[in-house]
């Protein structure tokens, strides 16, 4: 840690060597603003950062001379449009193909089985990607197929952290996972968990799936974990690298 920082004002990463400790306060007051905040006031600002204020307001009036930060008459703060243009650049850009294959083709290696992403549309999830599994024997899902929700733990996990209300919803959201044995197909189990993206937005579920002659209940327990490390890993990289809390089977608090 750089010793002419008040400890109170150390951010973490800011003592790893390269880095410059200007750059990483601004990029943090910059992260201050969610989704629903249309502004920010100097002191909120200062409390979700941990700077002082008057640090907070020279890095602002900074940002703002560069268009990144307006101030508004009433002294609060709001984004400007060149942290928009920024924002429309990465979602012009992003391709989550590029981060969701190679997290599924890991998952598929490490447990043996077709591992897939799915979403919500309407009343359905599809598969948006997939990987199938190393073995000859496996369960087959075409990318761009609809399925319903309500059958199967992809669907299921959906419908849990979209708030449908009453059971197995609950249990699901207090276990961060649900696992399903022929509910869709005969003989095909799986075990799924949520995919979020920045301030808990569901943004879908991975699953892992084969036959019940492999994935016993045991076995699928056994995986769940893995699953989890796998959907907590999707959710980092779809938010952008704004890490939501990490999920280890219900420990999280999930916010609708």
């Amino acid at each position: 840690m750089n010793p002419s920082i008040p400890a109170s004002e150390a951010l973490p990463g800011t003592d790893e060597p390269g880095g410059v400790i200007a750059v990483t306060r601004a990029l943090r007051l910059l992260e201050a603003f969610g989704m629903t905040d249309a502004q920010l006031t100097l002191a909120e600002l200062s409390r979700r950062t941990g700077m002082h204020k008057t640090t907070a307001l020279r890095l602002a009036r900074t940002l703002a001379a560069d268009h990144y930060l307006v101030q508004k008459e009433d002294s609060s703060w709001r984004l400007g449009r060149a942290a928009g243009w920024l924002g429309a650049c990465y979602q012009a850009t992003f391709n989550a193909h590029d981060v969701v294959e190679p997290v599924l083709r890991e998952l598929a290696i490490e447990t043996g089985e077709s591992a897939s992403f799915y979403v919500r549309e309407g009343n359905q999830r599809t598969c948006l990607a997939r990987v199938d599994g190393p073995r000859t024997i496996r369960h087959h899902v075409r990318v761009g197929i609809g399925l319903p929700l309500e059958l199967g733990a992809p669907g299921r996990v959906i419908l849990a952290f979209s708030g449908e209300p009453g059971e197995p919803y609950e249990t699901i959201r207090q276990r961060g996972y649900h696992l399903s044995q022929g509910e869709r197909e005969a003989e095909v189990s799986s075990v799924s968990a949520p995919v979020f993206g920045m301030h808990w937005r569901l943004l879908g579920s991975v699953c892992i799936s084969g036959p019940t002659s492999r994935l016993s209940e045991t076995r699928l327990l056994e995986l769940a974990q893995t699953v989890i490390r796998a959907a907590n890993q999707l959710s980092y990289a779809l938010a952008g690298g704004h890490k939501p809390p990490t999920r280890t089977g219900g420990a999280a608090t999930w916010h609708p």
